[in-house]
C-alpha cells in the first residue's frame, strides 16, 4: 500500500458474531451506534479488512493454554468463563479478529500508510490477562499489537493511554516490567477490577513506565481534561514514544449505565486534541485507537464522533483552554497522589 496519510477505520459485521445472554451490556449493538458515527464520515475514511490474529502475536502476551482455553470454551459455547464473560460458538474467531484488526492499523500507521485511524473492533480486551479472560475480555487486543509492532516493524518505545472506565489490568500486567512500554491509564476508582492505584508504578526496570490516575466517581470534562494537560502532557514529553496506542473506551460517558463519570461528547473531543496534538509532537503523529468498553449508545456515538474529528489528518485539533487547579477542588484531590509520585521522572509534572 503507498503512502495515503489519511485515517483508516476497521469496522466489520463479523464483530457483530460474539453474542452472550440476553440483557448482556457487552452486546452486538454497540456496535451499531459506532457504525452511525462512522457513516458521516466515510467517504473520508479508508477501510481495512481485518484478519485473524496468529498463534505467533497471540503468545507474544497470552499462553498456549489460555488460547486453548478460549478455543474450547467456545467449541462448548454458550459458556461463561468467569461470571462477566462469555463465550458463544463464533467467540474465539471473533476475539482473534479483533486482535488481528487492532495489529493491522497499529501496523499500518507506523509504517505511514496511514495518518490514524480507529478499530471498531469486539469484544474488548484491556482486561485479559496472559492465562486469563475476565472483564468481558478473551484475549489483550492492544497489547497484542504493542509487542507486534516491537517484534515486526522495529518500533522501540510504545505509548499506550487507557482512558476505559475500568483500569485495563491486563495491560498493565502484561508490561509492568518493561520500560519500553508506558502504560498511562485513567480510570474511576475504586471500581471494577479492583488495581489502578497511584501506587501502582510498574516492576523492576520497568518501575516509573506505568502512570495510572485513579478518579472517584463524579469527575466529569473539567477533571479529565486537567488530568491530560497536567499529567499526560508531561508523561508523554518525557517518555518520547515512536507511536501511541488508544484504549478508546467510551464508558466515562455521563450515559453509561455501568460506571459513575460524567464526560460529555464535547470532553472526549478534547481529550482527542490534546492526544492528536501530542502525537504529532512528538511521534510524527503515529496515533491509533482500539474500541474497548462504552455501554451507551450515546457515549459510543459521541466518542467516535469525537475521536474523528480531532484525529483526522486534515483537521486541525482545537486544543481547550488550560483548567485550572483550585484549593479543595476534585482535580486537585486527583492530581496530587500522582504528582508527588512521578514528579521526580517527569519535568513539569502538574504544570498547566
Amino acid at each position: 500500500m503507498g503512502v495515503t496519510r489519511t485515517a483508516g477505520v476497521v469496522d466489520d459485521p463479523r464483530f457483530r458474531e460474539h453474542r452472550g445472554p440476553d440483557g448482556h451490556p457487552e452486546r452486538p449493538e454497540r456496535l451499531l451506534a459506532v457504525g452511525r458515527a462512522l457513516d458521516a464520515h466515510r467517504a473520508v475514511l479508508a477501510p481495512l479488512a481485518p484478519r485473524l490474529a496468529t498463534d505467533e502475536e497471540l503468545l507474544r502476551i497470552h499462553g498456549r493454554e489460555h488460547l486453548a482455553r478460549v478455543a474450547e470454551a467456545a467449541r462448548r459455547a454458550p459458556i461463561h468463563l468467569d461470571p462477566d464473560t462469555f463465550c458463544s460458538p463464533r467467540s474465539a474467531e471473533v476475539a482473534r479478529l479483533a486482535a488481528g484488526a487492532a495489529v493491522d492499523l497499529a501496523r499500518a500507521v507506523v509504517r505511514g500508510e496511514l495518518a490514524t485511524g480507529l478499530a471498531a473492533v469486539r469484544p474488548p480486551g484491556h482486561h485479559a490477562e496472559a492465562g486469563r479472560a475476565m472483564g468481558f475480555c478473551l484475549f489483550n487486543n492492544v497489547a497484542v499489537a504493542a509487542r507486534a509492532l516491537q517484534a515486526e516493524e522495529g518500533v522501540e518505545r510504545v505509548l499506550i493511554l487507557d482512558w476505559d472506565v475500568h483500569h485495563g489490568n491486563g495491560t498493565q500486567h502484561s508490561f509492568e516490567d518493561d520500560p519500553s512500554v508506558l502504560y498511562f491509564s485513567t480510570h474511576q476508582h475504586p471500581y471494577y477490577p479492583g488495581t489502578g492505584s497511584a501506587s501502582e508504578i510498574g516492576e523492576g526496570r520497568g518501575r516509573g513506565a506505568t502512570v495510572n490516575v485513579p478518579m472517584p466517581a463524579g469527575c466529569g470534562d473539567a477533571e479529565y481534561v486537567g488530568v491530560f494537560q497536567r499529567v499526560l502532557v508531561p508523561v508523554v514529553r518525557g517518555f518520547r514514544p515512536d507511536v501511541v496506542l488508544v484504549s478508546a473506551g467510551f464508558d466515562a460517558h455521563r450515559d453509561d449505565p455501568l460506571a459513575a463519570m460524567d464526560v460529555t461528547g464535547a470532553g472526549y473531543a478534547a481529550l482527542a486534541a490534546i492526544v492528536r496534538s501530542l502525537a504529532d509532537e512528538v511521534c510524527g503523529g503515529r496515533l491509533a485507537f482500539v474500541l474497548e468498553g462504552g455501554y451507551a449508545a450515546s457515549g459510543l456515538r459521541e466518542g467516535v464522533e469525537a475521536v474523528l474529528g480531532a484525529a483526522l489528518p486534515e483537521v486541525a485539533p482545537a486544543l481547550p483552554a488550560s483548567v485550572p487547579v483550585e484549593a479543595g477542588t476534585l482535580l486537585r484531590r486527583v492530581l496530587e497522589p500522582v504528582v508527588g509520585i512521578h514528579r521526580g521522572r517527569f519535568s513539569d509534572l502538574g504544570s498547566a
